[in-house]
């Protein structure tokens, strides 16, 4: 039995099997000795090794794959870890009919079945069919042949284990590409005359900082996954995909031109353009480079691809920034009561009050942008407290106060809503000093944030809401001229409060 004990890797292991089954049979004398190994997620058997005597025709490529739901009671018993010892199949129960058709079909009168378990995970079974007329299994016999196809087991469970550590080490954990160790040490090995043209194509995904930042890692995290496989979908199965740094991907494309590394890129961008509608839109940067001659010095090639990519990235990004803005400017109006008709009332008010304080355009443009994305930053809170009626409790208002910091940080991230981000940061700020979330007060707070604190105050009055129900612009009017020199900047109110009262 001891010399059934073996070693197994990724090299040997289909030869050591069929050979310990080999030896396996011939202690026992039996025709036929198999595996099955089973796939939870297909819900199929696949018949995997098997061994046959000299008179016994092998039926490995006749069955390929068995679905475990037409054979619920082998699967059944397998699965209660129960081993299956079939003198007779003609006398197998009336629920194994589908069982006993199979066995029939294959010439097989009897069978031992043992499952086998890795991890207390139903992984395959055993099978051996004989002769009864030759062979006798008594309760002795099945323990001793259960103790030789628990060598195998453990053989088979090391193997497997083995195999985890080298996808651990190899693949990137989150996206489950290849990791940069695996891609450079492909690099070196396929570097050779016979695999050229080699092409690389590089791939940065767009915004993703501003995701973090605005809906938290976990949600770029997902972004960072989703953008994987969409390039997984758009490249051959034989290209080489790594996650080569943080938000950075490389595809190694041997015996490539550049022309088809080309097209692979089309697609992927088409292929983004489908995700422009989604709550987490995919935008990647693309640069590409080929290996045509072997004079040519692999590490500089692949670094060409890495500067194309940087540069189609620099004339995308302001683009891309803010179409993430926009996207997340749409979530916002899904999950609260931030509604396009609430932006466009405020951006109407901002201008007519940008006209009666004799802005300049730039200013008026700028007022306009801060109407649109002055609460940008709640994105990031759960509609449930965007949306409650009730009061909000210490722990859900200390959320909320946090939205005027997120929107800065949003808007930091790109040059065009940069010039707007002081004032998202201080728009709930007071000019007595008790704002949030920095306390600023009087000339502190930013000209156009004291500007917009006033208008969305009145839209907000004059509009219902879950938690306030909407009173008259005269009520809304005098409520601001309360709060003139407490809330709002007095001399600001009092402008404000005139031109409504004119419009009137």
């Amino acid at each position: 039995m001891s010399r059934l004990l073996f070693e197994v890797n990724s090299a040997n292991i289909d030869r050591k099997l069929n050979k310990a089954l080999k030896k396996i049979a011939k202690f026992f004398n039996v025709d036929r000795s198999f595996i099955f190994q089973l796939s939870q997620t297909e819900k199929l058997m696949y018949y995997s090794h098997d061994w046959c005597a000299e008179n016994i025709k092998s039926i490995k490529d006749d069955i390929k794959s068995m679905p475990l739901d037409n054979y619920s009671w082998w699967t059944k018993k397998l699965s209660n870890d129960e081993i299956i010892n079939i003198k007779d199949v003609s006398e197998l129960p009336a629920d194994a009919k589908a069982e006993k058709g199979f066995l029939k079909t294959y010439g097989i009168d009897s069978l031992i079945v043992i499952p086998m378990f890795i991890d207390n995970n139903l992984f395959g079974c055993f099978g051996f069919d004989y002769k009864v007329e030759m062979i006798k299994f008594s309760k002795e016999n099945i323990r001793s042949l259960k103790i030789f196809t628990d060598v195998i087991k453990n053989a088979f469970a090391k193997h497997l284990n083995n195999q985890r550590i080298i996808e651990l080490s190899f693949n990137d954990s989150l996206t489950g590409l290849y990791n940069r160790r695996f891609f450079e040490a492909e690099l070196e090995r396929l570097d050779t005359k016979r695999q050229l043209p080699i092409s690389f194509i590089m791939a940065d995904i767009n915004g993703l900082k501003l995701i973090n930042d605005s809906l938290g890692h976990e949600k770029g995290d997902q972004l960072l996954i989703k953008s994987a496989e969409l390039l997984k979908e758009e490249t051959r199965d034989e290209d080489i995909i790594a996650r080569y740094g943080g938000d950075e991907f490389v595809i190694l494309l041997t015996k490539t031109k550049n022309e088809i590394a080309q097209k692979i890129i089309d697609r992927i961008k088409a292929k983004t353009k489908e995700t422009a509608d989604d709550e987490l839109t995919v935008s990647i940067a693309l640069g590409t480079a080929s290996k045509t001659k072997s004079s040519q010095n692999i590490n500089s090639v692949l670094k060409k691809a890495d500067d194309n990519m940087y540069q189609n990235k620099l004339l995308e990004s302001r683009s891309t920034k803010s179409k993430i803005v926009k996207g997340l400017l749409n979530s916002l109006e899904v999950k609260s009561n931030e509604t396009k008709e609430h932006t466009l009332r405020m951006k109407e008010l901002a201008a007519k009050f940008a006209k009666r304080l004799g802005l300049s355009n730039l200013k008026l443009n700028r007022l306009s942008l801060l109407a649109s994305l002055h609460d940008i930053g709640k994105i990031t809170i759960d509609k449930e407290i965007l949306n409650k009626a009730d009061s909000l409790t210490n722990k859900e208002w200390e959320i909320m106060q946090s939205h005027p910091e997120t929107g800065y940080k949003i808007a930091s991230s790109s040059k065009e809503f940069f010039v707007i981000a002081e004032e998202i940061y201080a728009h709930h700020e007071r000019w007595d000093g008790s704002g949030y979330p920095r306390g600023l007060k009087r000339k502190e707070i930013p000209y156009l944030a004291r500007i917009i604190s006033i208008i969305d105050a009145y839209d907000v009055m004059t509009n219902e809401r879950p938690y306030s129900k909407a009173i008259t612009k005269e009520k809304a009017l005098a409520e601001i001229k309360k709060c003139a020199g407490s809330q709002f900047d007095p001399e600001l109110a009092e402008e404000f409060t005139l031109m409504m009262q004119n419009n009137s």
